[in-house]
């Protein structure tokens, strides 16, 4: 939308074993290894998007949990590079105010499940800013 090249910065990343309520959630055994990942997304200097992610690394190819653990890379391209073939299941959609992602200024949060072969391959909330940067 920006027309530029998208950029991603992780600001933490590390695996936990699934309790109940995240296995549930994904779909998974307790104790499974969940790789949680939180980045935000830049074009040019400007952050763009927030984004949490959680993903059960035994449901990806090995090369696919290599991309996401070593590298700053958006999820969708990883996705593309792997030619799976996915659906994204919206879980929700709200407007927050007062929340610290973006300073305080209200944003747009969305939620969804990102699912291959019937099965959650990654879990997603992202949170964009709402003001002036969207008038491109």
């Amino acid at each position: 939308m920006s027309r530029k090249p998208v950029t991603v910065k992780t600001e933490s990343q590390y695996i936990v074993k699934a309790d109940r309520e995240l296995a549930e959630l994904l779909g998974v055994e307790e104790g499974s290894e969940i790789n949680n990942r939180t980045v935000r997304l830049y074009a040019g200097d400007t952050v763009f998007v927030h984004a949490k992610s959680l993903s059960p690394l035994e449901r990806m190819p090995q090369t696919m949990r290599d991309q996401l653990m070593r590298a700053d890379i958006p999820i969708g391209r990883i996705l593309r590079t792997h030619n799976l073939e996915t659906r994204r299941d919206m879980v929700e959609l709200e407007i927050l105010e007062g929340e610290p992602t973006f300073d305080g200024i209200p944003i747009l949060s969305r939620t969804y499940k990102i699912v291959h072969n019937n099965h959650v391959l990654m879990w997603i909330n992202e949170r964009f800013p709402i003001d002036a940067r969207w008038k491109l």
